[in-house]
């Protein structure tokens, strides 16, 4: 070869080991990926990572006079190696659609394909019929060149087949990754056949890997996402059902001495405490947003009951002239509820909380103010999380956002919701 061929053949083994150790990184940390896709992963760019190696001490021994039976150990190596990855494209697709290995005849007869490969391969140093090298360090191909690489071609045919045939059981993602790989392997595996590129080979199997894996790592990353969206929509209806026993007691106790006291105020308080308990449980089941007037509605069964107990310690007014808009369930009442069980204080003066609403160029804007103690997070952990859980559901179902301000006299919260 020439002084610029040796150049370019060095500087792709170098990027060819690099890539196949990123790959490797890349497969072992990724959490996206599952238990066997990574084994799989890691053992593909680790044998191709092998592969690479070999063909850099192949170009480093070629015509060497002096390196002719290293030469033949580092061929037979590459030989072994380079069939590897031939191969394990047919687990990855049998796995993917669920199959046995050991039952399935198209493993049968990769297997068998690979025996007589293997077999060949380890006959070669002795025999002149598929390649020999000479006592100067000389390559040439045997009359059986062709037909002793015949069985890696059939299997790249046999598994192209196989893909075809299973697309149904395979993801789009998956489907395009394998084909990606195995179509044009098998062109160049026929090419090798008539033609001498081992290193572009290896590379071109390299990026061919590398293609798949990209794929089948963002199918896996949709499905991780998928799955994470799941656990936060089970953890959001745990979230939901979060009611305060203790207000659900004042209540119905309320409504017990109201029974004597003032016959009528105690039916009134049982109407609210009803419409506040349907709307609490409709909220729980529902997985949607809701419009904020359905959210108002709900607030006011709240406050109707909290007022029936706390009489003149709490004043709350609204101004709220824009409602247009949609809302996770289950955001407006828990923030109040939030402002009064943190900012009321029997000994103290009256409470006094102020809901508001506007319209932005961006979106909508919710502001619940309280005139009590400012919020500290450290002195009161349960309104913290009230908010988390606010907070988590608001982001994840419409893409808001809420803010905590706390004032010299009580606590903003501010809750954005952008336009749909």
């Amino acid at each position: 070869m020439t002084d610029w061929m040796y150049i370019v053949d060095y500087v792709l083994a170098g990027a060819l080991l690099m890539m196949m150790a990123i790959g490797i990184v890349f497969s072992a940390f990724m959490p996206a990926l599952s238990r066997w896709d990574k084994r799989y992963f890691i053992t593909l760019f680790s044998l191709l990572f092998l592969c690479t190696v070999t063909c850099l001490l192949a170009i480093l021994f070629w015509e060497d006079p002096t390196m002719a039976e290293a030469a033949r150990i580092i061929y037979l190596l590459e030989d072994l190696l380079l069939s590897t990855p031939i191969f394990m494209p047919t687990l990855f697709l049998l796995h993917s659609c669920g199959e046995d290995f050991k039952t399935g005849a198209l493993f049968k007869m990769a297997a068998a394909l690979m025996g007589v490969y293997v077999a060949t391969s380890i006959a070669s140093p002795f025999t002149d019929i598929f390649y020999y090298v000479t006592e100067d360090n000389q390559f040439f191909r045997g009359t059986l060149w062709a037909v002793w690489l015949a069985p890696l071609g059939i299997i790249m045919i046999l598994n192209i087949a196989a893909l075809f045939r299973r697309r149904q059981k395979l993801s789009k993602k998956h489907f395009v990754a394998l084909l990606t790989y195995l179509l044009p392997m098998t062109v160049a595996i026929i090419v090798h056949m008539f033609g001498t590129a081992e290193l572009f080979i290896v590379s071109g199997m390299a990026f061919l890997a590398m293609m798949m894996f990209v794929l089948i790592l963002s199918d896996n990353m949709a499905h991780y996402v998928k799955q994470q969206q799941e656990i936060a929509h089970q953890r959001t209806d745990i979230m939901a059902l979060q009611m305060r026993p203790h207000f659900i007691y004042n209540t119905m106790m309320t409504i017990y001495y109201l029974c004597k006291q003032d016959a009528d105020k105690a039916q009134q308080v049982t109407l609210d405490f009803t419409s506040y308990l349907r709307r609490n449980f409709a909220a729980i089941v529902s997985d949607h947003t809701v419009p904020f007037g359905d959210e108002l509605e709900h607030t006011h069964a709240y406050l109707a009951v909290e007022q029936a107990q706390h009489e003149d310690n709490l004043f709350v007014e609204f101004d709220t002239p824009h409602t247009n808009f949609r809302v996770p369930p289950l955001t407006l009442q828990p923030l109040v509820e939030n402002a009064i069980k943190h900012g009321m204080n029997p000994d103290g003066d009256p409470l006094h909380i102020y809901v508001k609403t506007r319209q932005t160029n961006s979106g909508s804007e919710i502001i619940v103010e309280n005139d009590g103690p400012p919020f500290n997070p450290a002195n009161d952990n349960e309104p913290h999380i009230a908010l988390s859980n606010i907070r988590e559901r608001l982001e994840m179902m419409c893409g808001g956002k809420l803010e905590i301000l706390p004032r010299e006299n009580g606590t903003t919260v501010i809750l954005t919701v952008p336009k749909e």
